[in-house]
């Protein structure tokens, strides 16, 4: 239970006059609440409301974060959903992928992807992939894979190689992958970027 004293307005001694001063005291004591003193069941659920919580943010994008503030856990669930990053177990680290598509050097068709605007065959089996966004730096890692299902005969080993690499874009070269190991357009060249 909360500790409250209340001090009356005038207190009258053995030779106070009475004036209407101090009359009109002793109808406004004060009244203070002990510090610490309070409860968890002394505070009504309805009275606390999420306007009086300072310290907490309702921020989906958490923009606003700061050290000295808490997140919902409503706005922590939709940052986490938003990420595209989907929880397993283990304690090794996410790294998230900075880019990636899916193209067809064969018919030049970017398939799918994400933060790859645009591709350009430079030659046969020679592609620059461009970021739609640009990377930080040039220390990023990029992974392909791929192959030559519609082509005949097409069982040879073929290589891809990252030739150059900027902020803006990067380029591949695949050697190989032909009939006779000569090279060959990739029907399905994909690529993942991660920094």
């Amino acid at each position: 239970m909360a500790t409250i004293t209340v001090t009356p307005g005038h207190t009258y001694g053995t030779t106070d006059t009475v004036t209407s001063t101090n009359l009109n005291d002793l109808g406004s004591p004060t009244a203070a609440l002990t510090a610490g003193s309070i409860l968890t069941a002394d505070i009504a659920d309805a009275n606390v409301t999420f306007a009086k919580l300072t310290d907490v943010i309702d921020d989906d994008t958490m923009a606003t974060a700061t050290d000295t503030t808490l997140a919902t856990s409503q706005s922590i669930k939709a940052y986490v959903d938003d990420s595209g990053i989907t929880q397993t177990t283990g304690t090794a680290p996410y790294y998230g992928c900075r880019a990636f598509a899916s193209y067809n050097g064969s018919t030049q068709t970017l398939n799918n992807g994400a933060n790859i605007v645009s591709v350009t065959r430079n030659s046969i089996a020679n592609y620059t992939f461009n970021f739609d966004v640009a990377m930080p730096d040039t220390n990023y890692s990029v992974v392909t894979g791929g192959s030559n299902s519609g082509v005949t005969n097409a069982s040879y080993i073929a290589v891809a190689q990252v030739i150059t690499k900027t902020t803006s874009s990067f380029t591949i070269i695949v050697n190989g992958g032909g009939p006779s190991g000569g090279d060959i357009d990739q029907s399905i060249l994909d690529v993942a970027v991660f920094r």
